[in-house]
């Protein structure tokens, strides 16, 4: 059967990757390096950038169309089944990105500065997050596999791209423009979950988006713990917050790094006009 045998294609096996394994690294290695090329090679970011972001965006969302046929279709030797799986809905905080992405790439002005911030400062600190701790990403399935790593580490790319290039400016007021479109993302993982609440879904499928939902045993590192102990309206503060700081801090870091790499550059200046 020919789509069985494609069916069973992207569904190539491989031995599990490990978190700092030869897989992982690679991936992450490459993450970054390009990242560094493409502020390196693409300064011209009127030029460069709304391309960048919008074919990365594609090629992500392309995997991910690849995902949810692997995850809902089946193929057994003589027959396909489906069955959606409810968990791998894609509006999971990193999967934003990419409708973010898609979006910036077709639209201007205030819009389109709000959502390159959410990617320089909310993205790349979700990407970072998993790249350095994939502790369940991996699975043994080859094809996932990639997808996962360039779905995360492409957060990372354009990330350090959009801020490493100027295209993103360094100062504190870009983290303002960033919140609004973290605020709207996470307004739209509560109205799913209450939606899946509403409907039943729950009572035979897992559904928690952004792993927020207060229908849900609580499963994310430390918002977990504040889930047992705070309502859920304050809950939802607390984590807006929470990841607006952490955003903000990936903001600083690289104000930081422009400093440093400034003071460096104006030394190096001042000894050449001295010698």
């Amino acid at each position: 059967m020919f789509w069985g045998n494609i069916l069973e294609f992207l569904d190539t096996s491989m031995t599990t990757p490990q978190p700092y394994g030869a897989f992982h690294l690679i991936w992450f290695a490459l993450s970054i390096a390009l990242g560094i090329m493409l502020s390196i090679y693409c300064k011209d970011t009127a030029r460069y950038a709304r391309r960048i972001v919008f074919i990365t965006a594609v090629i992500v969302a392309v995997l991910e169309v690849y995902k949810q046929i692997n995850y809902t279709f089946s193929f057994d030797g003589s027959a396909i089944t489906a069955d959606y799986q409810w968990y791998a809905f894609p509006w999971q905080f990193c999967s934003t990105p990419m409708y973010v992405g898609l979006l910036a790439g077709l639209t201007r002005g205030k819009l389109h500065e709000s959502l390159c911030a959410y990617l320089a400062t909310f993205a790349i600190f979700a990407g970072a997050c998993v790249m350095f701790y994939p502790n369940d990403v991996f699975i043994s399935t080859i094809g996932i596999n990639i997808q996962t790593m360039i779905c995360h580490g492409s957060m990372l790319t354009i990330g350090i791209y959009l801020l490493a290039s100027g295209y993103v400016k360094l100062e504190h007021k870009t983290i303002l423009k960033a919140i609004p479109v973290f605020a709207g993302v996470v307004a739209l993982a509560v109205v799913f979950n209450e939606i899946a609440y509403a409907t039943g879904l729950l009572e035979d499928e897992t559904f928690n988006m952004f792993f927020i939902s207060p229908h849900c045993d609580p499963h994310l590192p430390v918002y977990s713990i504040v889930q047992q102990h705070v309502t859920f309206p304050w809950c939802l503060i607390i984590y807006i917050a929470g990841f607006s700081i952490a955003a903000y801090l990936m903001l600083l870091i690289a104000m930081g790094i422009k400093a440093i790499v400034g003071k460096r550059s104006a030394a190096q200046k001042q000894e050449i006009t001295v010698n």
